[in-house]
């Protein structure tokens, strides 16, 4: 069975996902769609595939599945159409911004019966899959501590920023999942704390550039995830697990991975600039799970579950940085 695909935006994102279908075997990219007309024809054009209406997609016996990265406030609304359509699901992350807006689209998932990836990447990297084998195979012991440190080489415009949903939902999204991944049961209290000390016009917004995060679970084991808009030096993505027998860590990537050393010292190349190189590996292997979710009935994951409970701590984050407490995350 070859999965035939539709994907829906072709911006930044979309691109990266039209490289990962495209790049497997066992799927096709058939159709692209975007508001703006010019994107979707150079994607197009790129991919070899056609330009249709979401209306033509929708209808289309041809598409068996849909990648959704359009902007996050059309993708619960675009789940729900093509869930009465009868096609698989792929959906970018968030759900939505509203934790009740996501109980009812969930709701409509179910009761179709639809498949439903929401695209977390990074439980789908290389070094941080193995991270969590070693904790699977014993190799840590119990875990009790999980640093999480992501750091983005600059903040995006604010018009970006306006209509994100906060750094919490938009970039510690993807941390409090990994931090569930790792942890390997459930979160139950959040502290917060936020600043604005990269970019003056983002405290304006309403929102922080600078966050330190601590979750704890009901038998004490903790994680620390420290955020920023800014790193000097690149895309700056770490992970250590420590437990009761040892540690395991996954180091920052480079294009190239080499050390340099003479008489100036000890060089490395610098880190990818950001996620659509730093993670390339990750979206192909996110794709091949869901295509072969879809082929051999193997489950899902992440579902719609998971974003759920993601931005269920996102929302927990945001009020204990606001209102100065921790907050309890039922």
């Amino acid at each position: 069975m070859c999965v035939r695909f539709a994907l829906l935006g072709a911006g930044r994102i979309g691109k990266v996902h039209a490289k990962a279908i495209t790049g497997n075997s066992d799927t096709v990219l058939v159709a692209v769609m975007d508001a703006f007309e010019q994107a979707a024809n150079d994607l197009a054009a790129a991919y070899e595939c056609e330009v249709r209406s979401l209306d033509a997609i929708e209808a289309a016996d041809d598409i068996d599945a849909v990648v959704i990265c359009t902007p996050t406030d059309t993708h619960a609304d675009l789940i729900e159409r093509f869930a009465h359509s009868g096609k698989a699901i792929f959906c970018e992350k968030p759900v939505d911004l509203s934790v009740e807006r996501v109980h009812a689209c969930l709701k409509t998932v179910e009761d179709t019966g639809t498949k439903l990836m929401v695209g977390f990447n990074r439980r789908f990297d290389p070094s941080f899959q193995a991270i969590r084998t070693a904790i699977d195979e014993g190799a840590v012991g119990k875990v009790e501590q999980v640093q999480i440190t992501s750091r983005d080489p600059g903040p995006p415009p604010a018009e970006y920023i306006s209509k994100s949903g906060g750094i919490f939902r938009d970039m510690t999204i993807h941390d409090f999942d990994m931090a569930r991944f790792l942890l390997g049961e459930e979160v139950t209290s959040v502290a917060a704390t936020g600043s604005v000390l990269v970019d003056r016009e983002i405290g304006e917004l309403g929102d922080f550039d600078t966050a330190s995060i601590l979750l704890q679970t009901a038998s004490g084991a903790q994680c620390v995830i420290t955020n920023s808009r800014r790193a000097t030096y690149g895309y700056d993505q770490r992970i250590e697990v420590h437990g009761s027998k040892g540690m395991v860590a996954a180091e920052n990537q480079r294009p190239v991975m080499i050390e340099i050393a003479n008489d100036e010292g000890y060089q490395r190349p610098p880190l990818h600039d950001f996620f659509m190189t730093r993670y390339v590996e990750a979206y192909a292997a996110e794709i091949t799970s869901f295509i072969a979710a879809l082929r051999n009935g193997q489950d899902i994951s992440p579902t719609g579950e998971d974003g759920l409970k993601a931005l269920i701590l996102a929302d927990a984050a945001l009020k204990s940085a606001t209102e100065g407490r921790i907050v309890d995350v039922g």
